[in-house]
């Protein structure tokens, strides 16, 4: 949640996976303010979401491309904008539907265990400590308890 700071972070991902690559672009498609969208954009090149690319040298300007790390962010993205879709769209229904292209049909994401491939819900999914959770952390009574250990 850190990486993604606040509400403009998410926009700038959704906006590349559009195909937007070019800083006026993104500025003019979301109405954001050039130091904000300066800022989130190198975020999100330190953090390896995305790579600056040259497509001009007299001045200097970049592509933002999005890298293996920052294409595999569009489920997470999906799997909001399904959230969105069910519990703030109107009548009208939702603003954007995504194809599958491997069967051409509308589709929207759905979050199922690797294992058995049953769907996902906070009925049935429990969390539990795992092995990069911080020892130190994990050693207090109220953490076990938190996580069922």
């Amino acid at each position: 949640m850190d990486l993604l700071r606040d509400g403009w972070t998410p926009l700038v991902l959704r906006e590349a996976f559009y195909g937007i690559t070019r800083f006026d672009a993104f500025q003019s498609s979301l109405g954001i303010a050039r130091n904000t969208l300066t800022d989130r954009l190198s975020t999100l090149v330190e953090a390896g979401l995305m790579e600056r690319r040259p497509y001009q040298t007299e001045p200097l300007r970049h592509d933002y491309v999005l890298t293996e790390m920052g294409r595999d962010f569009r489920t997470v993205l999906l799997t909001m904008n399904a959230w969105g879709d069910r519990w703030l769209s109107g009548d009208e229904g939702p603003p954007v539907d995504f194809l599958h292209d491997d069967c051409g049909k509308r589709t929207r994401p759905k979050v199922v265990c690797d294992c058995c491939g049953d769907p996902l819900t906070s009925e049935n999914v429990s969390p539990r400590l795992g092995p990069g959770y911080p020892p130190h952390i994990a050693e207090r009574p109220e953490v076990r308890a938190r996580f069922g250990a």
